[in-house]
């Protein structure tokens, strides 16, 4: 029996052993495959206005996009050095795994079991959201209470769906799921009528409507918001020193609107005398040295991309959502930065 023992013993030692070893493997330096590639790779949701949408001239734009154009200014010194690459609900994941890209920011929900189980991690929340229904307004329906028997257009692979089905579960109410991953298609089916009701983040439903023009008008968005769904930037596990940058890159937004930096008064802070201000100018400290990158990662984040609230501006704000709990926390909202001392 001891024999037996001492041998399962040796047998979970040396399991253990590999497993330590396997975790003990040094992650891909990303930071110094950036810079040698010369840019940063960044996968972001194909179309949805206000977070990540080519322009009339191709020009990638919005608040998922600026924060990937935030990690470029801290690394590259240069915030347009980012190739966007639109990446699917079912694919996002992957792509962020096998390397394909550096960053996901792509109105993904933090949730334990992705971070858990994915080798991912979430470096911060540039958009609190939750999930909401969107009807077309002749339909007469004015609550989600009231979608018994209802159709409903949702993607695949996405806390969302979960969402839905927990929804109408604990409701007690009837549904049919409308599952299309392609976002186009799936507005497409809710637009031709094929589904009663198109759920989503509560933002994503905003910047459809939005993008609808004069048609806006014809679809509401029900009161209820039946989820938590914090949205942010994810990398690969592993390489902390990416994932630092990530961070604080947008905690430096967050940090920029709490003491009133922005792109347009910049050269005003330059000697200013307040211990906080200089060490995010980096005049004092090395704070950016510690991550691998220049001490004024934040002035240079600032000045290409803006401060929290000038991101917001102008992306969010055209397409009508309010700051709300998105707000800094002295104003009432969530967005806190930890200290940059």
């Amino acid at each position: 029996m001891r024999l037996t023992a001492a041998a399962g013993l040796l047998a979970a030692a040396i399991g253990l052993g590999t497993t330590t070893a396997a975790l003990a493997q040094p992650a891909a330096d990303t930071v110094a495959t950036i810079r040698q590639r010369g840019n940063l790779i960044c996968g972001v949701a194909p179309s949805t206005v206000g977070f990540s949408n080519p322009d009339s001239r191709g020009e990638w734009r919005g608040l998922d996009v600026d924060t990937c154009r935030a990690v470029a200014a801290a690394i590259l010194g240069d915030a347009t050095k980012v190739r966007f690459v639109p990446a699917s609900t079912q694919q996002r994941f992957t792509m962020l795994q096998s390397g394909e890209i550096d960053m996901l920011s792509r109105s993904t929900t933090w949730t334990l079991g992705r971070e858990a189980s994915l080798g991912l991690a979430f470096a911060g929340v540039n958009f609190y959201d939750g999930q909401g229904f969107m009807v077309r307004r002749s339909s007469g329906v004015t609550s989600a209470r009231q979608l018994d028997g209802a159709t409903v257009c949702v993607q695949p692979g996405t806390t969302t769906e979960l969402n839905m089905a927990d929804f109408f579960r604990t409701n007690s109410l009837r549904y049919t799921p409308i599952v299309i991953d392609n976002i186009e298609e799936l507005r497409q089916a809710f637009i031709s009528g094929r589904c009663d009701a198109y759920t989503n983040d509560a933002s994503s439903l905003a910047s459809f409507a939005a993008s609808q023009g004069p048609n806006m008008s014809q679809y509401l968005l029900l009161p209820e918001i039946i989820s938590k769904e914090p949205l942010g930037p994810v990398v690969r596990k592993g390489d902390w020193r990416f994932f630092d940058i990530v961070r604080w890159s947008l905690f430096a937004q967050v940090t920029a609107e709490e003491l009133g930096i922005t792109s347009q008064n910049l050269a005003q802070f330059q000697d200013s005398n307040n211990p906080d201000v200089q060490r995010f100018m980096g005049r004092s400290g090395d704070l950016g040295r510690q991550m691998g990158i220049n001490n004024d990662f934040a002035v240079q984040i600032v000045r290409q991309v803006g401060n929290f609230a000038e991101m917001w501006d102008r992306n969010i704000t055209p397409i009508g959502i309010q700051r709300g709990i998105n707000a800094l926390w002295s104003k009432g909202g969530l967005q806190y930065a930890p200290p940059m001392r």
